[in-house]
Order: structure tokens, then C-alpha cells, then sequence
């Protein structure tokens, strides 16, 4: 089963997530790539609570970490009353899946590639970092840099949303701790994070994580949650992720070809699922709703000859098989992209007649 996230109106056209809107609604993804809201589902079968349609995909899950509920109640539907009430993809906006996790926690070095394209040892633990719910925004939303960074990079990444609560899990537990999946950009500020590559001569550095991968719009999510029961440990999954450059300005009707940055695959986990929720819930308990960034491949820009960093104007897309695609707009911290630019053409296409669908439908 695949959920998703909407908001009626047009949210996060600036760039700037909004965690206060009371209106985020979940909804079902049907075969066919349309979106039955759970309060219309409710309505339809009213075994289902009420209450799951006023909730967050966070709050159902603590309630329902396996979804029978839903299953139950998409089974009792009516397939010509499910049709009526379902909504078409271009008539809502999607925010991520859970658009404030309660806690986020990337892991670093957990693919062989990546690790040996720096120079380094294989890790006898991965690398645990915190991201924050201000990082979080959505497929199509924009992803703005910061003034003080000249070296914004993506990170393609296989994303872990927290079913049942997880304390001191062992590692054969730790699937049944899985609600599902979603794709997950993990973009990073390489010269705040005092990667050596991305700075310029009298530059240090923050050497500190924090900044660099925690900032405002540095973690876009989604755009579906496909349950754990499709997607089983998360492996075999082709991981990917292209820029479109500003430096290619689309003119007419002419097309940029998007230069393929990544390429990897789940099955080059280091640490797999089961053995990253073991390991960080010996002393951190994770929640329902929690989210979990499982690391990227190879092919990310600062370790490029010569380094290749996110500009504004920039459009960057990342996909993770069986999931779907994020494609995201690059600004500066004010939400603006250079005229004629990928990301400026992209952002006022969506704020005209909203051609921009996310990839709901099954990518195989």
C-alpha cells in the first residue's frame, strides 16, 4: 500500500516549511494513481475511525503500525463509491509523507562505494547524525541555500519511517519496527561541514553537522510512504539522483538533458534496516513516526573532479526504485532562481496551472 500526504492549497511555495498548518490530510494512493482521503474513506466504511481522517500519517501509525485498519476498510469499500471520492494528483499539493518527524536520524558511510570515493576505511559502526523537522519539505517544493554556503550538495537516500516503538531492538527484530519506506534527499552544505574538497583557500569550516545537513529545506521527503510489507528490508533498490543545471538555461520549448549524478543500490548497505534501528535504539528509543536517512551512494558532487555544488536556478531530482521521485528547485534563502533558469521555469509552471504531478504511480 502506498500513502501520501496532501494539503488542499498551495503550501511551501516559498521554500519555507510550514510545521503549524493544521490541514495536512492522508490519503491512499489507488492503482491508477489517484488519492481517496482516509476522512472519505471513513465515511464510506465506517468501520474505519473518524478520527483517522483529522490525524497525521504519524499519529496513524502509532494507532495502526501495520495499516490493517485501512486495508480492512479499502476491502468493505465500494469500488465505484472509492472512484467518486478520490481526488486527482494535479488538484493537491503534496507535502512529505511525515512532514514533522520527531526525531531524524541520518546515518553516514554506509555504502562501500561512497566511503572509498573519500579515501576512507570501512566503518566497524555507521556514523549517526540528527536532522530536524525545519529540514523537512516536499517533492516540488524548493530547496533554498543558504547565504554563507558555496557548496550545497544532494545526497540520494533510502528513507526508514518507524512503525512500532523501538528500544534495545535486536537486530531479527527489528523489521517488525517498520511502517515503510520513502525516498529522501540529504542535502548538505560540504564547506560548513569542513569537507576539505569544498573549501576555498583561509576556509575552515564548521566541522560540525549540525548546520550543514540541519538547515531549512535540507531534507526533502516522499513523495509516498510505501508500507514495509511491499518493499520487505529495503534492499535491492536502485538509489539515483540527477541535476539539471542553472548553467543550462531552457529557453522555448528546447530540453535539458539532466546530468546523472548518482547510481547505487540498497543492496551495498553496509548496515542494513534491521541492524541500523538495533543499533541506534540501544540508547535512543525511536517512535512511531520517527524517520530514519540510511546513507547515500557514490557519484555525490564535492568528491567530483572537479567538485560539482548546487547552484540557484539549479533542478535536482533523486529516486529510489519502487518508490518514486523527489524533484526540487534550487533558490538562495530568499526563494528566488535565475530567469529562464531549470528551477525558475519549474517553480512558475506550478504556480500557473500546476503541470507538476508526483511520481505516485509504482516505478518498477
Amino acid at each position: 500500500m502506498r500513502l501520501v500526504t496532501i494539503r488542499p492549497g498551495a503550501d511551501g511555495e516559498s521554500g519555507a516549511p510550514d510545521h503549524r498548518a493544521p490541514d495536512y490530510r492522508v490519503a491512499v494512493v489507488m492503482d491508477d494513481g489517484h488519492l481517496v482521503p482516509l476522512s472519505a474513506l471513513a465515511q464510506i466504511t465506517p468501520s474505519l475511525e473518524a478520527n483517522f481522517g483529522r490525524m497525521e500519517l504519524a499519529g496513524i501509525i502509532a494507532r495502526d503500525p501495520d495499516f490493517d485498519k485501512i486495508r480492512e476498510a479499502l476491502g468493505r469499500a465500494n469500488p465505484k463509491v472509492l472512484e467518486a471520492a478520490a481526488l486527482a494528483p494535479a488538484d493537491v499539493r503534496v507535502a512529505a509523507p511525515i512532514p514533522r518527524p520527531g526525531k531524524i536520524v541520518g546515518v553516514g558511510y554506509n555504502y562501500l562505494d561512497h566511503i572509498r570515493e573519500q579515501g576512507l576505511e570501512r566503518p566497524i559502526r555507521p556514523v549517526l547524525f540528527s536532522k530536524f523537522a525545519n529540514a523537512v519539505t516536499a517533492d516540488g517544493a524548493p530547496i533554498r541555500r543558504p547565504a554563507g554556503t558555496h557548496a550545497l550538495d544532494l545526497e540520494a537516500e533510502l528513507a526508514v519511517v518507524i512503525g512500532r516503538r523501538a528500544s534495545r531492538v535486536r537486530p531479527e527484530d527489528g523489521l517488525r519496527h517498520v511502517a515503510g519506506y520513502t525516498a529522501a534527499n540529504d542535502v548538505t552544505a560540504r564547506d560548513w561541514q569542513g569537507q576539505a574538497k569544498a573549501l576555498r583557500p583561509g576556509e575552515k569550516g564548521d566541522g560540525q553537522w549540525l548546520r550543514a545537513k540541519g538547515s531549512d529545506t535540507f531534507l526533502p521527503l516522499g513523495p509516498v510512504l510505501v508500507t514495509a510489507d511491499e518493499l520487505a528490508d529495503g534492499r535491492g533498490l536502485r538509489v539515483r539522483s540527477w541535476r539539471t543545471a542553472a548553467s543550462q538555461p531552457v529557453t522555448g520549448s528546447d530540453a535539458v538533458t539532466p546530468f546523472q549524478m548518482q547510481d547505487g543500490n540498497t543492496a551495498d548497505l553496509l548496515f542494513g534496516v534491521a541492524e541500523l534501528i538495533s543499533i541506534i535504539s540501544r540508547e535512543v528509543t525511536l517512535d512511531p513516526g520517527d524517520v530514519i536517512v540510511t546513507g547515500t551512494p557514490s557519484g555525490v558532487g564535492v568528491f567530483r573532479e572537479p567538485p560539482v555544488f548546487l547552484e540557484p536556478g539549479d533542478l535536482v531530482r533523486v529516486e529510489v526504485e519502487r518508490i518514486g521521485t523527489l524533484t526540487n528547485p534550487i533558490t538562495d534563502e530568499e526563494g528566488n532562481a535565475p530567469t529562464d533558469s531549470p528551477a525558475a521555469r519549474f517553480m512558475a509552471a506550478r504556480s500557473v496551472d500546476m503541470p507538476f504531478e508526483p511520481s505516485f504511480r509504482r516505478l518498477r
